[in-house]
């Protein structure tokens, strides 16, 4: 049984496809002519999987070469906006052309790839995947799978209605750490959970910014206005490139985006939850100097926590799950010993339960029961099956083997529902110094301008906050004119 046959089974899975639906997510069929009709010259997907990459530089590099270590992967066309950054790619793979427009890249090739890798800023990730799944082409996006909620429904809508292989790049939802976790606790170990806690050393980049000012001249190696894409207009400034975007609230996610679907994962793969119904947000005081503008929010804060309230889909309760970035982390467990690693160097997530506890490193991995000399003394039946070839090789061999004849870990009907959840705490962060246009008292320290510091209520369905208007600005960000 595959992990996510055996998801399927749970009432978990259950519960979260059954609201999907009635969400309206089942699309028309969409039918995949076979390449080998398509003309002489052609190869069958069922031979080689023919993958054009957006994104060829930075994670891009590692994500097209871990593509490629399957014998029957042809990276076939390669598109970056930014030639500095793609040396290593066309170095690895000299044969196939290089494109700046991702759009011109895939209408001139539509007929000769099978399946799209986007490697790109977050705020580009959904425009390219829906250009790629319209095309009826497989996809795997890098996480956060959108930069908003409202991209994350539109693309677990899209892969259905295209019908098209989706995998988006947690890598450890294809680990055996988040597998383990789940057998732990289906045998009942830590009881049922009611708390979790969730932290991230992120961020290694800077926010917490003034919007820049200067203006930088624009690398010849780089198109300025295809990299910024959806975004507003603005002067070039290499306060934004190559790495910083995700700092910036227009281009990037923050800390939450770049590493809550790697932390959380286990949280919502193996707890019955679907979405929050209640959230609220802190930032550090920092935060506050910085943005008395207009402009705000253009940059996250150097250090957040974040409440997220999941009702359970069993309706026994509601599981509180708390994240923390910037080096905030919960209090040590008492069954854990001074010296004891709490997490990895990158976060972990703590699992409390009637019973007892479980933790584990960033990416699910090294699990292990609290206090750590429990692990001596259980020994828990692997009930979930591996991934022995990884999460690239997953997704290339469901490709390969056609939707529906295969699953991978992450599709968008799983990774949709989750990146939602995660950009809600997002949401809450940019609310968190909204102004009340009603407050009585619009004074910077008068306790009611900044309406946003409040538990917002969430309606999934709908996709709103139902108490605070103001923060709904935040589900859907408006695309630059052509985008």
């Amino acid at each position: 049984m595959s992990a996510n046959e055996e998801k399927k089974e749970s009432s978990t899975s259950t519960t979260r496809r059954n609201f999907i639906k009635t969400l309206g997510f089942a699309g028309a069929a969409f039918t995949i002519v076979p390449r080998h009709v398509l003309g002489k010259g052609f190869v069958a997907p069922s031979d080689t999987l023919y993958i054009a990459g957006i994104g060829a530089g930075g994670k891009g590099t590692s994500d097209l070469a871990s593509f490629a270590k399957s014998p029957n992967v042809k990276i076939a066309y390669l598109c970056d906006v930014d030639e500095r950054s793609t040396k290593e790619s066309v170095k690895n793979f000299p044969d196939a052309p290089m494109y700046k427009d991702y759009r011109k890249m895939l209408e001139e090739n539509k007929n000769s790839i099978d399946a799209v890798s986007v490697s790109t800023p977050d705020h580009m990730h959904a425009v390219q995947a829906m250009a790629a799944m319209e095309l009826g082409k497989h996809v795997y996006v890098q996480k956060p799978l959108t930069h908003d909620i409202a991209e994350a429904r539109q693309l677990t809508e899209a892969a259905r209605k295209y019908k098209v292989v989706t995998q988006m790049g947690n890598q450890g939802a294809s680990g055996d750490g988040v597998r383990k976790m789940k057998e732990y606790y289906d045998a009942g170990l830590i009881g049922e959970v009611h708390t979790v806690q969730c932290w991230t050393n992120r961020a290694i980049w800077p926010m917490a910014l003034a919007t820049p000012t200067r203006k930088d001249n624009i690398p010849k190696e780089l198109d300025w206005d295809l990299w910024l894409g959806t975004a507003e207009k603005r002067d070039y400034n290499d306060a934004y490139l190559p790495f910083n975007w995700r700092g910036w609230s227009d281009f990037g996610t923050g800390a939450l985006g770049d590493m809550a679907c790697h932390i959380m994962d286990p949280v919502y793969r193996i707890l019955p939850i679907l979405y929050p119904d209640q959230v609220e947000c802190s930032a550090v005081d920092a935060f506050k100097a910085n943005f008395e503008t207009l402009d705000f929010p253009k940059s996250f804060p150097t250090a957040s926590k974040i409440h997220l309230n999941y009702p359970r889909t069993d309706g026994k309760g509601n599981i509180k799950v708390a994240w923390m970035d910037g080096g905030i982390m919960p209090e040590r467990p008492e069954e854990l010993g001074d010296d004891e690693a709490f997490g990895n160097w990158d976060g972990g997530v703590l699992f409390i339960g009637t019973k007892g506890k479980l933790l584990a490193d960033c990416y699910g991995a090294n699990p292990r029961l609290l206090p750590l000399s429990l692990n001596e003394q259980v020994s828990v039946k692997e009930t979930i099956a591996r991934v022995p070839e990884g999460h690239y090789l997953q997704w290339v061999n469901a490709c390969i083997a056609g939707y529906g004849n295969a699953e991978t870990s992450s599709s968008f009907d799983y990774a949709g529902p989750f990146t939602e959840s995660i950009l809600i705490g997002n949401l809450a962060l940019k609310a968190y110094f909204e102004v009340d246009p009603n407050a009585k008292n619009q004074g910077f320290w008068g306790g009611t301008k900044y309406h946003g510091r409040k538990r917002l209520h969430w309606d999934a369905k709908n996709m709103r906050v139902t108490n605070f208007d103001e923060a709904n600005q935040y589900v859907k960000r408006e695309y630059r004119t052509g985008w």
